[in-house]
């Protein structure tokens, strides 16, 4: 029997998603009241996520019907992990060349610090 969309987790969990964002936009002092329930939300899946992926890896080794495969498995795992890093390495060289963050600012040593304090205290 085919389960229903509406009954599924990520349909429910982009339900949520959708109902924060118009309870933001259209009662933002009411949804920053509810910034604890977020930190809650955020904590408790911090909280989570070691012991999951730590009883993943175990009953994955586990499962496992020798050693050659468990080595195997290690092997393409660092494998991936250094692939992966060397392209997210290359990504970031591109573009930080292509968008040159930083580009034309001043950063001088001759700045008014009484300025910027008199800025900084009016903004809220």
């Amino acid at each position: 029997m085919a389960q229903r969309f509406y009954t599924t987790l990520y349909f429910r969990v982009l339900v949520a998603i959708a109902l924060g964002i118009a309870l933001g936009a259209a009662l933002p002092e009411t949804g920053a009241k509810m910034q604890v329930l977020a930190d809650i939300f955020i904590n408790l899946v911090k909280t989570t996520i070691a012991p999951l992926i730590f009883c993943t890896v175990v009953h994955g080794i586990a499962s496992m019907t020798n050693m050659k495969s468990v080595g195997k498995a290690g092997g393409l795992a660092l494998l991936y992990f250094e692939v992966m890093s060397t392209v997210a390495l290359f990504i970031g060289l591109i573009v930080v060349n292509i968008v040159r963050p930083g580009d034309g600012l001043v950063l001088d040593s001759t700045i008014d610090v009484a300025k910027v304090a008199k800025y900084t205290a009016t903004s809220p």
